[in-house]
């Protein structure tokens, strides 16, 4: 009789604890997609506080990698998926859900922004990584080194940024000085120079971070702002991805239903980015 009732608290307790314990969404990948999912994981767990959403950072490639490793529900991904990637990871059935649009920007420091660049032709910028220009007063600017800021590889901003400046998303960037991984590194090291260029996802711009427009080959000059790139007018835009193995379900499905609402989108556009239903 000991025995039954040991076994009965036992199962009672395995119980309780089964039922006390949350489901978890695991999310992970991309620092440009982040401000996004963060807040929006936020706000969703107030109206379904059983669930734990965890989010972390570590890029667009770690997004992927562990999605295909069944290690995540959900991968922050701001870059096609590569056939690389799909050929890695024969039976993942990578489903990519666009949350909304961003546009890559050429960034300066502020110094050289204030002192008259604040536009550069694609073929300059290019010039730049590439080691063909090595100081500002190469192109009008001030007698100063250029401080070339590029990102790890695998990052989906370095991807889009190089396929359109460099033609190729895996271009080697021979005239790079750092190479960094978050935005937030990549925004911190901007402004602690007086002589930096990076690329930076366009919600990532501030006072100590300027965007440069673009020069285009008939003269004109393209802004990196919310309209332009609401029209497609900035030459280096992209969507923003969140990626499950095939068609969600449950709480994910959920979620992202969430995120694809209206409440979800005026999450998107106040983390600076351009909402998927305009």
């Amino acid at each position: 009789m000991k025995n039954t009732y040991t076994l009965l608290a036992l199962l009672v307790c395995f119980i309780l604890t089964s039922c006390n314990k949350k489901q978890a969404i695991n999310i992970a990948g991309s620092t440009s997609v982040l401000p996004i999912i963060s807040v929006a994981a936020e706000e969703f767990r107030k109206t379904n506080p059983e669930l734990n959403i965890i989010v972390n950072e570590g890029g667009s490639g770690v997004g992927v990698n562990q999605l295909g490793e069944g290690k995540l529900d959900i991968g922050m991904v701001s870059r096609d998926i590569t056939q690389e990637e799909v050929v890695a990871y024969p039976m993942v059935n990578f489903n990519p859900i666009s949350i909304g649009k961003d546009a890559v920007v050429p960034v300066v420091s502020s110094e050289i922004y204030n002192s008259g660049i604040t536009s550069l032709t694609l073929e300059e910028i290019a010039k730049i990584y590439s080691g063909e220009f090595r100081n500002w007063n190469e192109l009008g600017g001030p007698d100063k080194e250029i401080l070339v800021i590029d990102k790890e590889a695998s990052r989906g901003t370095r991807h889009v940024f190089m396929e359109t400046v460099l033609g190729d998303k895996e271009a080697i960037a021979a005239g790079a000085d750092l190479v960094l991984g978050s935005n937030n590194e990549e925004q911190t090291a901007i402004v602690q120079s007086d002589a930096a260029i990076g690329m930076l996802s366009n919600a990532w711009l501030n006072e100590d971070v300027k965007g440069l427009s673009i020069k285009m080959l008939d003269g004109t000059i393209i802004e990196p702002s919310l309209k332009n790139i609401i029209d497609n007018k900035f030459p280096i835009t992209r969507d923003l991805l969140i990626v499950t193995n095939g068609k969600p379900t449950g709480a994910v499905k959920d979620f992202i239903e969430y995120l694809l609402s209206s409440e979800g989108q005026i999450i998107v556009e106040e983390a600076g980015y351009v909402r998927i239903n305009q």
